[in-house]
């Protein structure tokens, strides 16, 4: 007779103790990596109020996840870190002197695509900087995610740098609005270029020309020469988006960290909270994001603390992938 198998959610998993010892060896490398640089470990609630975490992206809480305490008030299981951190910060660090250096290592929950291979709760390790303005706090950043990277063994991963607004206020310029503007960036969020081109299309006033202007930029990837490359194309929002990856590669050099970075102006993170300088991390050893962050310098003012900030998070258990497929690679290499 078999075993009797007792099913669990989609998108979540057992964990047995070899696979549990690595994670945690992961874990505290990262957590000495961050303490190392100054950051401060910090734990919240694994549930908020909804209306808390709402504030993250201004309109509805991101988590899938609600449920109704004892007295009614509705609750979510939170789906990232940097919400509830802006929210701690306002409430217990109002009155200190910035920058605050905050890291983590927490779980966060999501509604998934199981067909995707997606996980509806998973593992995140972080930082984030408080009170650090552009571009010098988002060098720093970027200089504690490479040692982190470094401290994994994940010495062929690379960082795609690009910048929240470029294509939010590039497709204002043109005249995308509403319901075509999110349907368009949500294309760009998932690298859906056939997606995109046709959106465009489709979009009242937008023109050919206008059209492949876009489709052009959001493939446009490499070293600073995309920069110029993006600046022949015309364009207020194009001028100011290149002017801000420009001085951050710039501080990223003056530090000695440039040497992993990709700049990517495709780029697009799917969190509603961004602004400014935003990062994705790839590894050739998997098929897909390590981890991402970036600036977010209206967040906080959300909670009351107007302080400019950036950050990162790297999802554990695909960085733990990525580690065995890199130490695979290794051994058939030797």
């Amino acid at each position: 007779m078999g075993p009797v198998i007792h099913p669990i959610p989609p998108g979540s998993r057992d964990i047995l103790p070899d696979e549990m010892l690595e994670l945690r060896r992961l874990n505290a490398a990262l957590i000495e990596v961050f303490e190392g640089y100054g950051y401060g470990e910090v734990a919240t609630p694994t549930i908020e109020y909804d209306e808390v975490l709402a504030r993250g992206d201004g309109r509805t809480s991101e988590s899938a996840y609600r449920l109704l305490d004892e007295r009614g008030d509705l609750l979510a299981l939170r789906s990232d870190m940097t919400v509830p951190i802006a929210r701690l910060v306002a409430s217990r660090y109002a009155t200190s002197e910035p920058p605050l250096r905050l890291c983590y290592l927490a779980n966060a929950f999501r509604a998934v695509r199981p067909q995707r291979g997606q996980r509806r709760e998973f593992s995140q390790a972080g930082v984030e900087l408080i009170g650090a303005e552009a571009p010098q706090g988002t060098a720093e950043v970027v200089e504690v995610l490479q040692a982190a990277l470094d401290a994994a063994g994940l010495e062929r991963a690379v960082i795609g740098l690009g910048d929240a607004d470029l294509f939010r206020q590039l497709l204002g310029e043109i005249g995308v609005a509403g319901e075509a503007l999110d349907s368009v960036l949500e294309r760009l969020a998932t690298h859906d270029m056939v997606g995109l081109e046709a959106e465009l299309s489709a979009v009242e006033g937008v023109s050919e020309e206008q059209c492949a202007t876009c489709v052009a930029l959001s493939q446009l990837r490499g070293g600073r020469e995309v920069l110029e490359e993006a600046r022949a194309m015309g364009g207020a929002a194009v001028e100011r988006a290149t002017a801000r990856i420009g001085n951050t590669f710039e501080a990223l050099e003056a530090r000695g960290a440039a040497g992993r970075i990709q700049i990517d102006l495709g780029l697009l993170r799917d969190l509603g909270y961004y602004s400014g300088a935003i990062l994705e991390v790839y590894d050739p050893a998997v098929g897909y994001v390590l981890g991402g962050g970036g600036r977010y310098d209206g967040l906080l003012k959300r909670f009351g603390v107007d302080l400019p900030a950036a950050g990162f998070a790297l999802y554990v258990e695909r960085v733990h992938v990525a580690q065995m497929g890199e130490e695979s690679r290794g051994g058939e290499e030797s």
